[in-house]
């Protein structure tokens, strides 16, 4: 069986999730279902990163431990996943003893064979970004990330040999052209790479919560080469099960982060003698007003905002089919309403409900059974293989919007199907071989368009199964069986449901 690995990074649970949080891990869910409909065995990870000098300045500040202070922090992470309805296979936490134990081991691994070597750094630090800048780099003297004023802090440190890496590197970007997504950001990560590689600082001993240095204790693991690890923590590397799934598929990233995962990481990873990921995906932001979303900022809508707006699968179609994925996108309510009302209740919404509502009419609550099909049907079949096609396509490229918009482009053609034929008619003028065959053409394309959302929209999608007579089971079925036309069978009991999306559900103003 095929296998395919799957990673959101980890999160710094200094606050609630938010929908910056959200937006990633959700793409990885929508990846892991979509693979997991294809047959394959897949492994979705995600978690917390938990130590470092943000951490700990954060436990301060609400009179906690770091450790009392993260634990607190965690189950509102795993409660918000679970509203949207992500289902990963593993939630990883940095303060796991497996992970201090692969961390310690991979330094240790590293050092040996003479990677790492003690100096003394001095530079221009971020404590949002746990990450240092140059002057070029800043704006005004801020970090171009958080707005807010850098430190110059100058400490001893232990340096991991980056700039050994530069040419594997480089043959890493030219042999494998999808390492880093969108092709944007791999020119960008490409360009600076040919510039050379600065040693990398990798310890701290200006705060005291992290793993120890496993050769030097008074040393604590900078927060990238802790956090980064987890990848493969989350495999339990060393291992069957790391065999299994190593190297990862896909990364999936904000491009704020992408250097440390497209060059750092691998880095890491060839020092210590292990493969490197097959790629990495770089989406970009969600803005208020075009600022990036911070809650440092005042720029934020939390997940139980976020759903309350127009309900979860609402939320979870909306930001995949805004904006292309790894483009920026600008979040507001009116949007997340209109695209509610306009493509998921009057297009999705309204094409199950007529057909389900005529079927009771006109063939006792059944899908009926018919003898022949017109040259119209034989373009609906065509139309459902072709949006199979393309959302398969689309899929393979993490286009999500593409995938979208594909499986609406049938959607809307089904709707015309309606007018065009007026199953209304056909009743009236008498004509019932031709009225089933109108009617079962519409049931099996509605039963197409239930799989091709179900990664997007898993609660609808197994709502609109139900109404078939199908159910739930239905999704786990042999994936190129059921995506062949033809596969419901006539006489199935239809069992009418409540509407798919009803406008009626509270507003909300805008959340910017």
């Amino acid at each position: 069986m095929k296998k395919y690995y799957v990673t959101t990074p980890i999160y710094y649970p200094n606050d609630v999730p938010h929908i910056g949080h959200a937006y990633t891990t959700l793409a990885a869910d929508i990846l892991s279902r979509w693979h997991k409909f294809l047959g394959e065995d897949v492994f979705f990870l995600t978690g917390t990163d938990e130590h470092g000098k943000k951490i700990e300045d954060a436990a301060l500040n609400n009179n906690k431990t770091p450790r009392e202070f993260v634990d607190s922090l965690i189950p509102k992470y795993k409660a918000a996943w679970k509203i949207l309805n992500i289902d990963y296979s593993r939630f990883i936490r940095t303060t796991e003893e497996q992970h201090k134990k692969v961390v310690s081991d991979l330094l240790l691994k590293v050092y040996q064979k003479g990677g790492i070597y003690k100096g003394i750094y001095e530079g221009l630090y971020c404590t949002g970004c746990e990450a240092y800048f140059l002057e070029k780099d800043l704006i005004d003297g801020y970090c171009p990330v958080h707005k807010t004023k850098v430190e110059l802090l100058k400490e001893e440190s232990y340096f991991f040999k980056l700039s050994a890496y530069r040419d594997r590197l480089l043959e890493l970007f030219y042999k494998n052209k999808k390492f880093v997504m969108p092709e944007s950001r791999r020119n960008e990560i490409l360009f600076r790479l040919k510039e050379g590689l600065q040693d990398l600082s990798i310890s701290r001993k200006s705060f005291k919560w992290g793993i120890e240095l496993p050769f030097d204790k008074n040393h604590i693991t900078y927060v990238w080469f802790d956090a980064l690890t987890n990848y493969i923590t989350g495999v339990d590397y060393p291992s069957e099960k790391y065999e299994r799934y190593w190297p990862v598929d896909v990364h999936l990233v904000g491009k704020d982060i992408l250097w440390f995962h497209s060059i750092i990481w691998p880095a890491m990873l060839m020092a210590g003698e292990l493969e490197p990921p097959k790629s990495i995906f770089a989406h970009g932001w969600w803005t208020f007003n075009k600022e990036k979303i911070s809650k440092s900022r005042g720029k934020v809508i939390n997940v139980d905002e976020l759903v309350a707006i127009a309900g979860v699968d609402a939320a979870r179609y909306f930001l995949f089919a805004e904006t292309t994925f790894g483009q920026d996108g600008d979040f507001s309510s009116e949007g997340l309403l209109r695209r509610r009302d306009n493509e998921l209740a009057n297009d999705l919404g309204n094409l199950v409900s007529r057909a389900i509502v005529m079927c009771e009419k006109y063939s006792e609550n059944k899908v009926p059974a018919y003898s022949s099909a017109s040259a119209a049907e034989k373009e609906i079949e065509d139309a459902a293989l072709c949006a199979i096609t393309a959302v398969n396509k689309s899929m393979e490229e993490i286009d999500f919007s593409g995938a979208l918009q594909n499986t609406w482009v049938f959607i809307r053609l089904l709707n015309q199907y309606i007018e065009k034929t007026a199953p209304w008619k056909l009743a009236k003028a008498d004509d019932p071989e031709r009225l089933k065959c109108v009617l079962y053409y519409l049931l099996e394309g509605i039963r197409i368009i239930s799989l091709l959302v179900y990664p997007f929209m898993p609660e609808t999608s197994v709502k609109i199964l139900n109404q078939l007579g199908l159910g739930a089971g239905h999704i786990n079925s042999d994936h190129k069986k059921i995506m062949e036309f033809g596969y419901l069978k006539s006489g199935t009991l239809l069992v009418k449901g409540p509407v798919l999306f009803p406008k009626e559900k509270k507003e909300k103003e805008n959340a910017g």
